[in-house]
């Protein structure tokens, strides 16, 4: 139940003004628009303004929730993850971002189009709306179903209606601006989540009369601080889980038409570089934030006798134990976290299926033609994204952040492997047999994790899972080079 403070009536009319607000923003920045402005701003996006609004994208619901519900286990340990995000982005800045302006690139797949042929083309970008549409909608499940628990059951609305009304809101504010109206919708939702972050560790510190010191101090007498894992043996290991971040940044970022056309929506290089490296040093620093609430949550919900845990500890305490502003503030965090994820997720997968799989930029269409085709295809995105939430809601997992990662193993592997092969080796290849191998790649993988103790013994192995699945994609292409 809901603190008897906060009426869910309340909290319904601030989600829509906040929606309101966004979409007032959408027509403030979509006017005059078209489809340039849609797919890549027009190449006239501030770099500072894409660097902080890409932390709510990079961060989103999940980050929000699941980071903070994980230190009752694992600690701190997830800054292991953190460090080798910080090595992807050096990569991206310097290995990746040269070839996507060099080549003036729309979209980043059109690189394997020139580099290995049509098939190659083809298959990269259908990995990416694959991985696309697992992992956004993985994401949008948490927030939507916190919203249902705690708002919108009170009004008898089902959980589908509360999906299918968050994805139209999402797709009004998009619907015609784009990546130019995201850049600036990023900027308030970052904001309005790095409030709701401070306001609870705040109000936290004050109610448990403790400095930052002593709540230091308490954590570390249960071992929350606890970072790094040097038993080589365990999945956490921590050279295991900085590659493990490093490959993720990479293929989540670098090599992911959604975190990319942000980017390269910035006029040049070298503004896009240091929107790169500036953004992996605030993520560092919000992680741990986002880690010290998680700790401070912990200590909160034993004084409180809190028995929730994992991705329901945060909303339940902030909601039910702590004061109406608190609440309200986490509702309007909670939305913008998830709202900056899926927004992008949903016009990046629009992109990629208008000028990777249709090629509409090469039609002999007007442009007229051309924005009505656009929109459709951004209608049909979001009754993708509605069913794949429902079967999100059927595996109801406990903690989010671990399937997605996982996830990511499976999906963004191919990806990894294709763009590795492409820029480190000067090979041609058989075009034709790619799709084949992108398709085993991952079904060895899955067959690798499941045979584990088989195969390795005490040796576990964690998120390294998409450098296998990757290094697998990589040997198939060697193995259908042209001599």
């Amino acid at each position: 139940k809901l603190n008897k403070m906060i009426s869910p009536t309340l909290l319904l009319g601030i989600i829509l003004g906040y929606f309101g607000l966004l979409l007032f923003i959408s027509w403030l920045t979509s006017r005059g628009s078209n489809n340039d402005s849609f797919f890549i701003g027009n190449r006239a996006g501030d770099w500072r303004l894409v660097a902080f609004g890409m932390i709510g994208s990079t961060l989103s619901g999940v980050t929000f929730v699941s980071v903070p519900g994980t230190v009752g286990t694992d600690g701190f340990s997830y800054l292991q993850i953190t460090l080798g995000y910080m090595i992807g982005y050096a990569i991206i800045a310097y290995v990746l971002l040269p070839i996507y302006y060099r080549m003036q690139l729309t979209s980043i797949y059109t690189y394997l189009q020139e580099r290995m042929g049509e098939k190659t083309y083809k298959t990269g970008a259908l990995i990416f709306i694959i991985s696309k549409l697992v992992g956004a909608t993985a994401r949008v499940y948490l927030a939507v179903n916190i919203l249902q628990l705690m708002v919108l059951d009170s009004f008898g609305v089902p959980f589908w209606l509360t999906t299918l009304l968050t994805l139209l809101m999402i797709i009004l504010y998009t619907y015609k601006g784009g990546v130019r109206t995201i850049i600036y919708t990023d900027t308030l939702q970052t904001s309005a989540m790095l409030l709701g972050l401070v306001a609870c560790v705040v109000y936290i510190l004050h109610d448990m009369n403790l400095s930052m010191g002593e709540s230091l101090s308490l954590m570390d007498s249960k071992s929350y601080l606890k970072v790094f894992d040097f038993n080589v043996m365990n999945a956490s290991f921590f050279i295991k889980q900085i590659l493990a971040g490093a490959f993720i940044t990479i293929a989540m970022t670098g090599i992911d038409q959604d975190m990319m056309q942000k980017n390269i929506s910035v006029s040049n290089l070298k503004d896009s570089q240091k929107n790169m490296l500036i953004l992996s040093f605030i993520l560092l620093g919000m992680i741990v934030i986002f880690l010290y609430m998680g700790g401070m949550l912990h200590l909160f919900a034993e004084k409180e006798g809190i028995t929730a845990t994992k991705d329901q500890l945060f909303p339940v305490a902030a909601l039910n134990y702590m004061s109406p502003l608190i609440g309200i503030t986490f509702i309007i965090g909670l939305i913008s976290a998830f709202c900056s994820s899926a927004d992008g997720a949903m016009t990046a997968i629009t992109s990629s299926i208008c000028i990777d799989i249709f090629g509409i930029k090469d039609k002999e269409w007007s442009d007229q033609k051309k924005e009505t085709f656009r929109k459709k295809i951004h209608i049909g995105v979001t009754l993708s994204f509605l069913l794949m939430v429902l079967v999100f809601k059927w595996i109801n997992d406990g903690s989010m952040i671990g399937l997605i990662l996982k996830l990511a193993g499976y999906t963004y592997g191919p990806l990894l492997g294709l763009f590795v092969f492409g820029i480190f080796t000067k090979f041609k290849i058989r075009d034709t047999l790619v799709p084949l191998v992108c398709v085993l790649s991952p079904i060895l993988t899955y067959i690798i994790d499941q045979h584990q103790v088989l195969l390795f013994g005490d040796f576990k192995i964690g998120l390294e899972l998409l450098i296998i699945n990757g290094g697998i994609t990589f040997l198939g292409l060697f193995l259908i080079r042209k001599k």
